[in-house]
């Protein structure tokens, strides 16, 4: 078969008639008929696959993974990421809201309030995607102001690990935060969101190589950018602090 794209508008003429040939010929030629579909990579994580609604996710290793519907493939990979970065944003939000008792810079209020606003509406749409996956949602979600969820599903623990998350502000550096005020404290909120932020860009890095669902990604891309151009805005912020 002629694949050369000089030759687009002779190629299909020539190959009916060589397709024609050989099947009068009674001869089964591979040129004649479709491909066959590449087979699904094997994930390289355990795979969960959605159980029907009232149950629970089934996990199966990767090494019995047999080229399922890829609708259908949630990865260990994709459920941590979700379940870990709800700890995450809450965190965020934690930090947004000690703005408006400390600090009096009326950009840095509103900056705030987008975070808060926006990382708790996230909150919201990972723990509801957990639930879909019959994955527990974690006991801190079910804070958010937006949270959708009844509170009925199961619950996983809190997930406030800092040593587990890049990025995340350890309990001294949130009690010198909430301690500080004016100038001290909007300094000390943009350098820790900033470093909040990059820690979350190196969970959606992580996700990019290993995560498997396509609604994850989608998901985690959004927030890789959101959060990149929060860090260029906070950077401005920080730049116009007085000394």
């Amino acid at each position: 078969m002629i694949t050369d794209l000089r030759l687009r508008r002779t190629s299909g003429r020539r190959t009916a008639l060589a397709c024609a040939a050989v099947l009068g010929a009674g001869l089964a030629v591979a040129g004649c008929t479709a491909e066959e579909p590449e087979p699904a990579p094997t994930p390289s994580s355990a795979v969960l696959v959605p159980g029907k609604p009232g149950e629970p996710a089934e996990t199966i290793a990767p090494e019995d993974y047999e080229g399922m519907d890829d609708a259908d493939v949630v990865t260990d990979a994709d459920a941590d990421f979700m379940t870990k970065m709800i700890g995450h944003h809450a965190q965020a939000v934690e930090m947004a809201q000690l703005v408006p008792e400390r600090s009096t810079s009326a950009p840095l209020a509103k900056f705030a309030d987008r975070i808060r606003l926006t990382q708790d509406g996230e909150i919201d749409y990972m723990s509801r995607w957990l639930e879909d996956q019959g994955l527990p949602v974690p006991a801190v979600a079910t804070a958010s102001p937006s949270a959708s969820s009844d509170g009925s599903g199961p619950r996983a623990p809190q997930a406030h690990d800092h040593g587990s998350m890049p990025g995340m502000l350890t309990d001294a550096e949130m009690t010198a935060l909430a301690d500080a005020d004016g100038t001290d404290f909007e300094r000390l909120f943009l350098e820790g969101m900033i470093k909040h932020h990059a820690g979350a860009l190196e969970m959606v890095d992580d996700l990019s190589s290993t995560g498997r669902d396509e609604t994850v990604q989608e998901f985690a891309a959004n927030v890789a950018a959101d959060q990149i151009a929060e860090i260029d805005r906070m950077s401005r912020l920080l730049d116009e602090l007085p000394d």
